[in-house]
């Protein structure tokens, strides 16, 4: 058997992850679990947690994409996570525009590297 990649894994609005899952990143894992999550106004913030989570421990999983404004309501567990990979990126959706100012990698990297606001 050939082995695999990793995955790109999203988090975020019904847009957002339908325009993924359209540009192939859908998948299974063994159990049956998928590599995505709608958010909507009614998830509530702990189900949010929960997918984040699982995402980081999964071995399939590289990149983890997500909508800056989910990533919002969960910016403790964000700001927990300090592995390489999987890689946290924000990224805009239709209805909130990415703001740099927000991003926790964003704001690591620039301490790291003495980068300025």
């Amino acid at each position: 058997m050939a082995s695999r990649g990793k995955l790109i894994s999203i988090i975020g609005d019904e847009e957002t992850c339908v325009g993924f899952l359209m540009g192939g990143i859908g998948e299974m894992n063994k159990e049956r679990q998928p590599n995505f999550k709608v958010v909507d106004k009614d998830t509530p913030v702990s189900e949010i947690e929960e997918t984040f989570k699982t995402f980081v421990k999964r071995s399939d999983i590289a990149i983890i994409l997500i909508n800056q404004n989910v990533a919002e309501m969960i910016r403790h567990e964000i700001d927990k996570h300090t592995s390489s990979i999987p890689a946290v990126l924000e990224i805009p959706s239709k209805d909130a525009p990415y703001d740099p100012s927000k991003d926790s990698i964003l704001k690591r990297a620039k301490g790291m590297f003495g980068g300025s606001d």
